[in-house]
């Protein structure tokens, strides 16, 4: 029985360690936006003001928080947008639970509204969705011999993996 749990946990750890590894190596993650911040989606809110200075990118998402019994989610064209019309959408992105997930997985302007007569009130916004920008291009390090240095991924990262797996059965034996 303790050599199973300690398998088990061991297994567990170097999954868990696995993930954390490659999420922090990815650098990159979409961001989900909860609409309207704190006030959620609901009237009395400035959602151009609420989107202004706010980037947004491909893979990001739109969290939308409302009263389900109210409010709606609707994904128009530019016109239905501008005239309030619920009429067409392109797309009802309602759940009926009023907690919305809308992926921004196309680079262009989405514009979303709320029917049931609330869009008049100000329940709608406006987001241009672009391309992440590219990473800072940095300079690659110089040896002594004036060629481009690839030390960082070719030694140290194979050294901390092979510290990691010399040293597990005695990270592990602390534990228990």
């Amino acid at each position: 029985m303790e050599v199973w749990r300690r398998e088990t946990v061991s297994s567990t750890l170097l999954l868990v360690l696995t993930c954390t590894i490659l999420f922090l190596m990815s650098g990159v993650s979409a961001t989900r936006f909860i609409v309207g911040a704190n006030m959620g989606w609901t009237s009395n809110v400035n959602y151009t003001e609420w989107a202004k200075g706010k980037h947004f990118y491909l893979g990001d998402w739109l969290f939308f928080v409302y009263d389900r019994n109210q409010m709606n989610v609707l994904e128009v064209n530019k016109t239905n947008y501008e005239t309030c019309n619920e009429n067409h959408p392109i797309h009802n992105w309602t759940t009926g639970a009023g907690r919305d997930v809308v992926p921004l997985n196309v680079t262009k302007t989405y514009y979303f509204i709320s029917g049931k007569g609330f869009c008049y009130g100000g329940m709608k916004v406006a987001v241009h969705v672009e391309k992440l920008p590219p990473p800072p291009a940095s300079l690659p390090e110089k040896s002594k011999n004036g060629s481009p240095s690839n030390y960082g991924s070719q030694i140290v990262l194979p050294a901390v993996f092979a510290i990691v797996a010399l040293f597990w059965d005695n990270f592990i034996g602390f534990w228990y």
